[in-house]
């Protein structure tokens, strides 16, 4: 493995005699990298500069031994980065290198030294640090594939949900843009309200399923101009219960907001509405943020039983529906929101643009 030559060796010891005849010995073997040092206190320094793929370093040195030498090393390095340190002693006792090995030494070379013996070790150690930054090249590619496709899973999840919201509204609202503008809206309002911001990512990308049961509404219903009979309202309520069974039994948050929003976004906070007449904050919040949001934008649109209404007219009504069919909290905020110009007053006769503060 003629790469290994190209190995970083650092050596550290007091003698000079040592450093030279190491630096001979290595590069007669065809080492290309040496640097050597005989101060200990300099070894801090020289990691830094020279990135070592291993250190020779003598046991017995004034100032600091070659154990707080490894201290300092292991310190500096961190235990991810795995930095042979093959150490240089006379001293051969079983004291000594039980010593040496438990402080985390890699290897150990005696002296005085032999050839053969410092090549080989040092070849070793070199081959185990080649294949551990291989390891961990790998794994760092492997995480940033991992990083990559949960991006795009997440991205997918997205669309698809933007694509069902799409189907829910398709015959009434072939562009999509109601769905979106509810899920926007929804999301601006929890997010006055101060809930936590996971939260209010998750209304915002569940909103736009409110109205997915409109699937199951014959269009004779669905696109009749006028005011419906009786029987065609029950009918029409139906697609609550019906949005509630698509999106039921799904292990995704998201959807299993969804569920709740699309059963539960005509309920009324005085308990008239459909389909479980459920009253005030027994209604749960995310529904009762989407029944705003998708009563303010149904109102200023035109559809083909009526005529929309303008953004101040909607508002003034939302103001006298307060503690009646809305939250009375989730009323001001959304009042709020537009007194603090968050939302234009004219953002519904815009794109997605138009849709935050200006």
């Amino acid at each position: 493995m003629e790469e290994i030559k190209y190995g970083k060796v650092l050596i550290v010891d007091d003698q000079e005699y040592n450093v030279s005849l190491l630096e001979r010995i290595l590069m007669r073997a065809g080492f290309k990298q040496m640097y050597s040092t005989m101060d200990p206190q300099q070894v801090e320094q020289m990691l830094a500069e020279v990135e070592p793929d291993i250190v020779l370093l003598d046991f017995h040195m004034p100032g600091l031994d070659g154990l707080q030498v490894l201290s300092l090393i292991r310190e500096q390095c961190g235990a991810d980065n795995y930095l042979p340190v093959l150490m240089l002693t006379a001293d051969l006792t079983p004291e000594t290198k039980q010593q040496v090995l438990q402080a985390g030494v890699n290897d150990f070379l005696t002296k005085p030294f032999d050839r053969t013996e410092v090549i080989l070790r040092i070849n070793n150690l070199l081959k185990t640090r080649q294949l551990h930054l291989q390891l961990q090249q790998q794994k760092s590619t492997l995480e940033q594939r991992v990083l990559e496709r949960t991006a795009e899973l997440q991205k997918a999840k997205l669309e698809i949900l933007e694509l069902l919201g799409r189907a829910g509204e398709y015959r009434d609202d072939m562009t999509g843009q109601h769905t979106q503008r509810v899920g926007w809206l929804s999301g601006l309002i929890a997010e006055r309200l101060g809930l936590p911001e996971r939260e209010v990512e998750l209304i915002r990308m569940a909103a736009p399923l409110h109205d997915i049961g409109k699937i199951g509404i014959p269009d004779e219903i669905l696109l009749k101009p006028g005011r419906f009979e009786p029987e065609e309202f029950e009918r029409m309520k139906t697609h609550t219960t019906i949005g509630a069974n698509i999106l039921q039994g799904s292990s995704f948050h998201v959807l299993a907001l969804a569920n709740t929003i699309a059963k539960s976004h005509h309920e009324k906070w005085d308990g008239t509405g459909y389909p479980e007449g459920l009253r005030g904050a027994d209604i749960p919040i995310a529904a009762r943020i989407v029944a705003l949001a998708d009563f303010y934008d149904a109102l200023t649109h035109e559809r083909p039983y009526k005529k929309a209404w303008t953004p101040e007219e909607t508002i003034a009504e939302i103001e006298q529906q307060r503690g009646r069919h809305f939250d009375p909290e989730i009323v001001d905020a959304f009042v709020q929101l537009f007194s603090e110009r968050r939302i234009s007053l004219n953002f519904l006769q815009m794109g997605s643009g138009g849709w935050m503060a200006n």
